[in-house]
């Protein structure tokens, strides 16, 4: 009789017991999934959200700067645009004798290294890479011959500028724009003063580009001298395509005439997701954006 009096649990308590826990795990795990597809879905958006950005910052910085007539913009397609991109500017302290001989020419700008006085840019000159546009000025009384000398770097070496302060002594094959008359020369001594610009730039290309072995789409970017590499992406397989307008504002496939660059970038998630709760279907989320980008150096034909 003492065992009969014993409290304890029957077995219809414990079934329905256990039906109660699964019913509130099945609904607890219910919840947990929902939010880790919300979350990765979240995820795959601001992913998706901030490529399509930096395609709107990185090009257009790019193309503002190019001057179609001056031969930026070397070559360009439907999914694919080579030019020369700005890379720092500086000022000359010790400008280049001129007169003689155009190779191996030496002169000296100002700062010379991100952070030092009157340089600006990103990186400091790289002589393997960048060529140089120095501001030519000619006769300083007249406007019609001034002009940009282009020239290459040969070697590289710090020296500090004759009325002090910190500088960058280049050593540089130049070319000399072509002489106004009356003139007859423009390799004339003086024509590049203290103070001229000196822009050093590279030679950069960006298109749509798949990697070999890889079955996703990306905006690829080829730096001078380098391989083209993934910069902003995943994008679809028409996720990049450019159109050249004149001044005019037809299009036109000659790149010294080209006046604004639109271009489409159409992106992609990386992983797909669900749109919609509760749904089995998984896809990638596209995005897209449409940008227009007027040269600023545009001359009017």
């Amino acid at each position: 009789m003492h065992n009969l009096t014993r409290r304890g649990f029957t077995l219809v308590e414990l079934l329905v017991a256990l039906v109660l826990l699964a019913i509130i795990s099945a609904a607890l795990y219910r919840v947990l999934v929902n939010n880790q597809r919300l979350y990765q879905a979240q995820t795959q958006q601001i992913d998706l959200q901030q490529n399509i950005r930096a395609a709107e910052m990185i090009l257009p910085a790019e193309f503002r700067e190019l001057d179609a007539a001056d031969g930026d913009i070397s070559a360009m397609s439907a999914t694919s645009l080579s030019i020369r991109a700005m890379r720092w500017l500086g000022f000359t302290c010790s400008p280049p004798v001129l007169g003689g001989l155009l190779g191996g020419v030496t002169l000296t700008i100002r700062g010379g290294a991100v952070g030092q006085p009157l340089f600006f840019g990103s990186r400091g000159p790289n002589v393997a890479n960048d060529s140089v546009l120095v501001y030519y000025d000619g006769n300083q009384a007249a406007r019609n011959d001034d002009g940009w000398a282009w020239g290459k770097p040969t070697a590289a070496l710090a020296q500090n500028c004759p009325l002090g302060g910190t500088g960058l002594r280049l050593t540089l094959n130049i070319a000399l724009p072509a002489p106004t008359p009356p003139a007859i020369t423009s390799n004339v001594n003086g024509a590049i003063a203290i103070g001229a610009p000196v822009r050093g730039f590279e030679r950069v290309t960006y298109q749509l580009y798949r990697p070999a072995g890889d079955t996703s789409w990306y905006i690829g970017f080829q730096p001078a001298g380098g391989t083209m590499q993934p910069l902003i992406g995943p994008v679809l397989s028409n996720g990049l395509s450019f159109s050249y307008y004149d001044s005019t504002g037809a299009v036109t496939a000659l790149p010294a005439r080209v006046a604004r660059i639109d271009f489409v970038v159409r992106a992609r998630t990386a992983q797909s997701v669900r749109k919609a709760s509760g749904s089995a279907a998984r896809a990638a989320a596209v995005d897209s954006v449409n940008v227009s980008v007027a040269l600023r150096n545009n001359r009017r034909f």
